[in-house]
């Protein structure tokens, strides 16, 4: 490779001030391209990415400790959203005609959509690539400048985008990196950037919200969750069993909408933990390519999870799988405890860790009331095969994602808009609203003619009252 394309475009923490600079006047450049010429940019940087695709998965396995084809897949389903966006940003910014209406008549109303400038994406450890590139991709794509923060623990991820960004567009930096602790954040929210995309604890996005508020910046926050599987009477229990096993112990449990909780019928409770045996015998953490799960990534992260067990069992429940000898760190095998008091710690707070509730019920409308019971309001999956009963628990249960018959699979869909209500977070990333997240709405009106009355005038003619009165009552009377 030349000098060009080798060049190093991420910066430490310090050189924060100058690394904004140059993007205000990446952003300047991009934002004047025709939506296609962006288009053509962002499919160049994604061949980059399937070129780099086994480096890409290497880091990602080495920093985040996930299996080598787990990480692949989050490259495989990271690239689908990049090329989703790129190829769908010109319909959503594209500017439209829109009706006047009757007051109106004389004006050319039109609605169309800008980038912000430059965004900073701070971005969590769990799913490096993923994760923030729900932000950065979107970003791109509606024209602006990104700016991206990794998390400390997975910095090069992060270096290896800003390096294949410039191999495919070397003209301008229009995204970097930038890398440094937790404070680098708190100093790129300072920098004066026009909106900030955050994923991380419901507590630090509450910091990140008040700092950016000084400034009256916009935000999105992706924070924790504490999702619930609903697993009816008349389900396919061996199904529902698998996906809650997938879906809370796959990366280790650190996932924010991995399965937290299962609320299941009484009359197939019995059946569905017996198929939950079935599915994690001899599923154990380990440092082996082949092993189904890794380490804990935040050294501190085995402590929290033997908390909640120790927490659960003060509260009653019954250890089903696992145990305290079950955490042996960095790994921590999978534990399972039922029967679990609504208010114990492990409900209604995020372990972030491999441990999964499962707590019987007598029907759907009270799993669906236990599932509400938290603060969170990310996501939920619903295993069922009444589609009525589904789509009706789908309305009730307050959260931003629901999926029936299926867990996590909604990643792969990049039309699916993703974000959660309460201490989830709120904003949108992925589909046409992730779109606009990263986009503002600029309206104009054009007049075309005099209207014979004129209401926009200090001299109004005798009789206008009378006039507009009329109006009134006939219009909307």
């Amino acid at each position: 490779m030349s000098d060009t394309t080798d060049q190093d475009v991420t910066v430490q923490g310090d050189g924060l001030a100058a690394t904004i600079r140059t993007a205000r006047t990446a952003a300047d450049w991009w934002a004047g391209l025709t939506a296609a010429e962006r288009r053509r940019r962002l499919l160049a940087f994604k061949h980059h990415l399937v070129a780099e695709c086994e480096q890409l998965a290497q880091l990602i396995s080495a920093e985040a400790g996930k299996p080598a084809a787990d990480a692949m897949v989050e490259v495989m389903i990271s690239v689908a959203h990049l090329d989703w966006a790129a190829r769908n940003a010109a319909r959503v910014m594209r500017r439209r005609t829109v009706n006047p209406g009757l007051l109106g008549l004389n004006q050319h109303a039109t609605v169309g959509r800008e980038p912000y400038g430059v965004v900073a994406v701070i971005g969590p450890w769990n799913y490096p690539l993923f994760t923030p590139g729900g932000s950065i991709w979107y970003a791109l794509a509606t024209g602006n400048a990104v700016v991206f923060k990794p998390s400390e623990f997975t910095p090069g991820v992060a270096e290896l985008l800003a390096r294949l960004w410039w191999r495919a567009n070397p003209e301008h930096p229009v995204l970097q990196t930038v890398t440094g602790s937790g404070a680098v954040g708190a100093d790129l929210i300072a920098t004066g950037v026009d909106k900030v995309a955050f994923t991380g604890s419901t507590g630090t996005a509450s910091k990140v919200m008040a700092q950016a508020a000084q400034s009256l910046t916009p935000v999105v926050l992706e924070c924790g969750g504490k999702d619930a599987m609903l697993v009816a009477a008349d389900a396919d229990v061996a199904a529902a069993a698998a996906s809650a096993v997938h879906g809370a112990f796959s990366n280790a449990g650190q996932t924010c909408i991995g399965v937290k909780r299962v609320y299941v019928a009484e009359t197939v409770a019995d059946q569905f933990l017996a198929a939950l045996d079935d599915e994690l015998d001899g599923v154990k953490a380990g440092a082996d390519p082949d092993a189904p799960y890794g380490p804990m990534v935040m050294p501190q992260a085995p402590d929290a999870v033997a908390t909640h067990l120790a927490d659960a069992r003060e509260h009653g429940a019954e250890v089903r799988h696992g145990g305290s000898g079950a955490i042996r760190p960095p790994y921590v095998d999978p534990i399972v405890v039922c029967d679990v008091p609504e208010d114990a710690a492990v409900v209604q707070q995020e372990t972030f860790g491999p441990l999964l509730v499962v707590n019987r019920v007598a029907d759907l409308d009270e799993a669906v009331t236990r599932a509400n019971g938290v603060d969170f309001g990310l996501a939920a999956s619903v295993f069922t095969a009444d589609r009525a009963a589904a789509r009706r628990v789908a309305a009730r249960l307050r959260c931003g994602v629901v999926m029936i018959n299926s867990a996590l699979a909604f990643m792969a869909v990049p039309t699916l808009p993703f974000g959660g209500r309460g201490a989830s977070g709120f904003g949108r990333i992925h589909g046409d609203e992730g779109l606009r997240e990263f986009s503002v709405v600029k309206s104009v009106s054009r007049q075309l003619f005099d209207l014979p009355l004129d209401l926009l005038t200090l001299r109004h003619a005798p009789g206008n009252t009378d006039l507009v009165r009329d109006l009134l009552r006939w219009r909307h009377g």
